[in-house]
């Protein structure tokens, strides 16, 4: 292995770490209960297993499935279908695990724009369909006949029309450029000694999420990483705490990571043992070092605008973040 930049973090597993780590994985040979899978890494391909999963007690389902591109995943390879193909392809996806969703369930589907379109009827035909998220990347290749392609979608779905949504955990706190006084007050702002800030409502636009980089703990070598703090946003949103969440293409494992943190109950599936024993080595940093990168005072700050807390200092603890993230997450 070539010699690494000091300042790359990329989480990486040795040989001995991945021969202790996989003997930690679930292989499941039989109908399995929630007790079983309760914080549970499984090892195996969800087409063949999603019949054992247990039956309504899934709250949250964050699907990460291959988009409609030709990629190579750890030596598993995704190859691109016709449009017809894909779509029945998810059809038979989503027909598998709508068994194991409560009624008041609430699914999150990851995907491209062009993917879009072809799983959206599929949702619709299923779920009740409430949103669709965009949200920026923040990087991508330039094209020279094409706008650049620097973002992806998120479809917010639920079961019925009874579903859990937070909106008060998942403000985003934003700088105040022109603040606006009335008899001489804030109005809807606050000065801070940072600077004068305002919490907004959150759109279905993220433009404040940061892809991981090599130099960011949380970042591995899978092709497809999402960040910590997108899939915080959905959690927070979309359940509560001891809440069950299910990612059955879990990859490297922020998933479960951040279910982690956040002190829900979690299962996390997929066909990688090596994306899976990171995701083990994640999970059980993550019960010591459990900030969630742009989640501080109980907001989502804007991207390179969290002030630091001075040495030796936290951040407030009377707020959301502090009462989820301690170290003294319950296995």
């Amino acid at each position: 292995m070539p010699k690494r930049a000091p300042r790359n973090r990329t989480l990486t597993c040795t040989d001995d770490e991945r021969n202790s780590l996989a003997g930690s994985l679930l292989e499941l040979n039989g109908p399995a209960d929630r007790q079983l899978i309760k914080n549970q890494l499984i090892l195996g391909d969800i087409f063949e297993i999603a019949g054992q999963l247990p039956t309504g007690v899934v709250d949250l389902l964050v699907l990460d499935p291959p988009y409609n591109l030709t990629r190579d995943f750890g030596g598993h390879v995704f190859r691109k279908r016709s449009k017809a193909d894909y779509s029945a392809w998810f059809q038979r996806l989503i027909e598998l695990l709508i068994p194991t969703l409560k009624p008041t369930a609430t699914i999150y589907v990851c995907s491209d724009w062009i993917t879009s379109t072809q799983i959206f009827p599929v949702l619709a035909d299923h779920f009740h369909v409430r949103n669709r998220i965009t949200w920026e990347r923040e990087k991508g290749r330039g094209a020279k006949m094409n706008w650049k392609n620097n973002t992806e979608d998120i479809w917010f779905c639920t079961v019925s029309n009874q579903y859990f949504f937070d909106v008060e955990a998942v403000k985003l706190k934003r700088r105040v450029v022109a603040p606006y006084r009335l008899d001489g007050k804030p109005k809807d702002w606050k000065q801070e000694s940072s600077g004068n800030f305002r919490l907004t409502y959150p759109s279905n636009i993220w433009t404040d999420i940061t892809v991981p980089f090599w130099s960011m703990p949380e970042n591995t070598q899978h092709p497809t990483q999402k960040p910590e703090k997108l899939i915080a946003k959905l959690i927070l949103a979309s359940s509560q705490e001891n809440d069950f969440v299910l990612d059955p293409f879990l990859g490297s494992g922020t998933t479960a990571v951040v279910a982690e943190k956040l002190r829900r109950r979690w299962c996390g599936i997929d066909i990688n043992p090596e994306y899976l024993c990171w995701a083990l080595k994640r999970i059980k940093d993550g019960r010591v070092n459990t900030r969630i990168q742009g989640l501080a005072d109980g907001v989502f700050w804007e991207r390179h605008s969290m002030p630091k807390p001075k040495r030796g200092t936290t951040h407030s603890q009377n707020s959301l973040f502090d009462r989820v993230h301690t170290n003294s997450i319950k296995p």
